[in-house]
């Protein structure tokens, strides 16, 4: 079986919106919670399009200047970017790698910081 089937179901039962770059910035992959998150900027839409289109200049400096890291070192892997207080989360951007440890792309990582509401193991 081919495992990319299994990579592509954990992100995309994912809650956390993934948006997944190669190195030229263009936009490979959205999962189900990306396309929803910014479906009022064009959601699938976006898909084939260039991350920098979506952001400011001083955005745009940051992304190329993590993605100019990543390059540095195949130990360089992930940088925090961000926490949003409203929805009280964290977020990273990381790098892609192949087999061989050289950068193929990049994605945004949400980690929300809210303590789960449900009992465990309660079926959701």
């Amino acid at each position: 079986m081919d495992i990319s089937i299994f990579f592509k179901s954990i992100i995309d039962s994912d809650n956390a919106p993934v948006v997944i770059c190669d190195t030229s910035h263009k936009i490979i992959y959205m999962n189900p919670a990306a396309v929803s998150r910014y479906s009022k900027k064009g959601g699938a839409e976006l898909i084939g399009k260039s991350l920098l289109d979506c952001h400011n200049n001083d955005s745009n400096d940051k992304i190329k200047d993590v993605l100019e890291w990543f390059g540095k070192s195949s130990g360089n892997n992930r940088m925090f970017t961000f926490h949003n207080a409203k929805e009280n989360k964290d977020v990273y951007i990381c790098a892609i790698r192949d087999e061989n440890h050289k950068l193929i792309g990049y994605y945004e990582k949400h980690e929300y910081r809210s303590a789960e509401t449900v009992c465990p193991y309660e079926r959701i």
